[in-house]
């Protein structure tokens, strides 16, 4: 059904667009703008205002819950009504880490799902395919999750892996795609520089990801968040060639090519002989701001949807919503039984 193949160049000129020159000319000038209007201190403040709304406990967010929710219903809720606009569409499911089958904790090395929701996924796994969509190393993501029948896409998308072994969707080779290999001794270096500038912050805390960097702020105390963020922007103005990104309570350093979580749900699908697909239906669960850019995918193409996972309103392109990872477990054991009731039958 499905053709695996090692890394290969020409599909991977296709899905990041063929870079150019002219596309990596434009990206350097734009990331050395956004560092001018840094120098103001505009982006810091940007930066640091998103990552307190990203965890607001403001009575003007809770204000508005009711009004979110008419327009991002519970999925719970409205899980039948999903049923029916799946039907007789085959369901991909794709799952973010953090904050979504696992909790947020303040240490990332402490991310532990726990032993009921790695029962749901190895058995979601084995109704659907799924994969894990983070920003996490692959290799870290794996070792939390520890089920081999996934697929597995670290760094933000920038690793991708499919499954070592039980997955009916997959056949003799194994799945990889790694598009920004090229930026491994660039994110290694800036690494190294990252851990030694931050380490005057108290909280602060650096973790290589591969194909990316984090620095997480949420054992800092947030009258240092600006500083943090500046010593940050000090180490990656050397860099025109990788930007950064923001998320919950963590800036993330990447390369320039165009490669993100919603690339890498495109790629999956097209792996899995779904590009182009009218009968595939793909539910992506996310709770961070870079899991839009998958939401934006679906939304994009009418395709599937995105479910959200915050106890608090935020803007974005997906159509449903969640409030924490119990919720998502729960989600994901009804479209087990479901799917487990549909075979029997």
């Amino acid at each position: 059904m499905v053709r695996f193949v090692e890394e290969n160049t020409k599909h991977m000129e296709k899905q990041t667009g063929n870079i150019s020159n002219t596309d990596v000319t434009t990206v350097k000038k734009n990331a050395l703008q956004d560092l001018s209007i840094n120098n103001g201190g505009g982006l810091i403040n940007s930066w640091v205002d998103s990552m307190r709304a990203c965890s607001p406990t403001h009575l003007k967010s809770l204000m508005k819950q009711s009004s979110w929710l008419t327009e991002h219903p519970s999925a719970l809720d409205m899980f039948e009504e999903i049923l029916h606009v799946s039907e007789g569409k085959q369901i991909v499911m794709f799952l973010d880490y953090d904050g979504t089958l696992s909790p947020i904790v303040d240490d990332p090395d402490r991310a532990f799902m726990s032993k009921k929701m790695r029962r749901t996924v190895r058995k979601l796994a084995i109704c659907f395919p799924t994969a894990i969509v983070s920003g996490r190393c692959r290799e870290k993501v794996y070792n939390f999750v520890k089920l081999t029948e996934l697929y597995y896409a670290g760094s933000h998308g920038m690793d991708i892996k499919g499954p070592a072994q039980g997955s009916k969707y997959k056949e003799d080779k194994s799945l990889l795609c790694q598009p920004a290999t090229e930026f491994l001794p660039m994110i290694d270096e800036v690494y190294q520089k990252l851990v030694e500038k931050t380490k005057v912050t108290p909280g602060a805390n650096v973790e290589n990801n591969k194909f990316c960097a984090s620095v997480h702020f949420r054992r800092v105390d947030e009258k240092n968040w600006s500083d943090l963020a500046n010593q940050v922007r000090s180490v990656i103005k050397e860099y025109p060639e990788l930007r950064i990104t923001q998320g919950r309570k963590v800036l993330e350093i990447r390369p320039i090519i165009k490669w993100d979580k919603g690339k890498a749900l495109e790629f999956l699908l097209e792996s899995l002989g779904y590009a182009n697909c009218t009968d595939v239906f793909p539910i992506y669960i996310g709770d961070d701001r870079t899991d839009e850019d998958a939401f934006k995918i679906l939304r994009d193409k009418r395709q599937g949807l995105g479910i959200l996972v915050s106890k608090f309103p935020k803007e974005t392109n997906a159509s449903y919503s969640l409030q924490e990872p119990d919720e998502v477990m729960n989600f994901l054991q009804r479209l087990v039984e479901w799917k487990q009731l549909r075979s029997s039958a």
